[in-house]
């Protein structure tokens, strides 16, 4: 097996981490089982199959992966991604180059991360002689100076799509977004929703509660597990609590108490469990209070919302489209530029884009 495709979409990566690792695992499940086999949102996107998909440069700073084939950095360092039974990824012939290390590493991570002693690349010159089509960026929470160097090398001098798959907000800064459409490039993002996570769970049950007649007086949802991105979450979190709160927002009233909470868990691994709590009233004022749970290998839940947005861009890309994707983004994102009260509306929306009934 090899990363050759027949209609391949060439994607670079910056972050090489657990959400990385499950995202290239996936990619290979998929090239052995048949791109129909289970578990994705969608088989079909506008022609592109999820095994169409093909890595064509990555960016990391930890020492151990620096230097190898994307194929082994995935697996090295402080990754603990779920390993895919049955999968062998085969060698890319990517070597994950040497990025600047900006704010991408703090103290908080220094336990976790060895910064390769190397100098940074120049990203945009690698990107455009790779021939990537797209940026996809999974670099850790709070990272904002790194973000916005790789968006800017991607979007104005390498002139490609990029993915925000993390909570700094550069799809819905209206700056970036002018950047995208002077470069004629099309943007996805703010910060991923999950293919299960807490946040569609949350925004699921809210919409049914309020279809219900239920006000919803209180509500919090916790996040543990114990991989890299939760010990950064604890120490750096800030954005994020941002992005999954304001996802909330919009479907209830502004009354409504709403908070977010996260702890690392280290024996959990790349583990995730969410906890949901609901506080609130339905006929003449009765109280009401609902609690769920929810366990999940967090990076593969990543990993499969990444395959759809790959493949959304990729139309955006072929039809000449620039600036945000607001159905994608809408969809697959927290924090997007527009937000969709109502997640099925949000679906139809992102169909018809694909249908090319809708522009973005």
């Amino acid at each position: 097996m090899t990363w050759q495709a027949d209609n391949p979409i060439k994607v670079a990566i910056v972050g090489v981490g657990n959400c990385s690792s499950a995202f290239i695992q996936g990619l290979t499940y998929y090239r052995k089982f048949g791109a129909d086999a289970p578990g994705l949102i969608n088989v079909d996107i506008g022609g592109y199959k999820v095994t169409d998909i093909v890595p064509v440069a990555a960016f990391d700073v930890d020492a151990r992966r620096v230097g190898l084939d994307l194929s082994e950095a995935i697996f090295s360092g402080a990754n603990i991604a779920y390993r895919y039974p049955d999968v062998q990824v085969p060698h890319s012939g990517v070597t994950v180059q040497m990025g600047p290390v900006m704010d991408g590493v703090t103290p908080a991570l220094a336990e976790f991360v060895e910064v390769a002693d190397k100098p940074p690349v120049d990203v945009a010159k690698v990107l455009r002689e790779s021939g990537a089509e797209m940026l996809l960026n999974f670099l850790p929470t709070a990272s904002a100076e790194a973000a916005r160097f790789y968006a800017e090398a991607a979007i104005k001098d390498a002139q490609i799509g990029f993915i925000n798959g993390m909570p700094e907000l550069i799809v819905c800064d209206p700056a970036y977004q002018q950047a995208a459409i002077e470069n004629n490039v099309p943007l996805i993002g703010d910060d991923v929703k999950s293919q299960l996570g807490g946040t569609a769970i949350h925004r699921a049950l809210l919409q049914l509660l309020k279809a219900r007649g239920i006000h919803v007086e209180r509500t919090y949802q916790v996040n543990y597990a114990g991989n890299t991105d939760f010990y950064n979450l604890v120490h750096r979190g800030q954005s994020k609590h941002k992005t999954k709160q304001e996802a909330l927002s919009t479907l209830v009233s502004p009354e409504t108490e709403i908070s977010t909470g996260f702890s690392y868990v280290e024996l959990m691994g790349d583990r995730k469990t969410a906890i949901f709590f609901v506080d609130g009233v339905n006929y003449g004022g009765a109280p009401l209070h609902f609690e769920a749970k929810l366990e999940v290998e967090d990076s593969a839940n990543f990993g499969g919302v990444i395959a759809d947005m790959v493949r959304f861009m990729k139309i955006g890309l072929d039809r000449g489209v620039s600036g945000p994707l607001h159905s994608a983004s809408a969809v697959l994102t927290k924090h997007p530029p527009i937000s969709i009260d109502e997640d099925g509306a949000a679906v139809q929306q992102l169909q018809e884009f694909v249908d090319g009934d809708r522009e973005r």
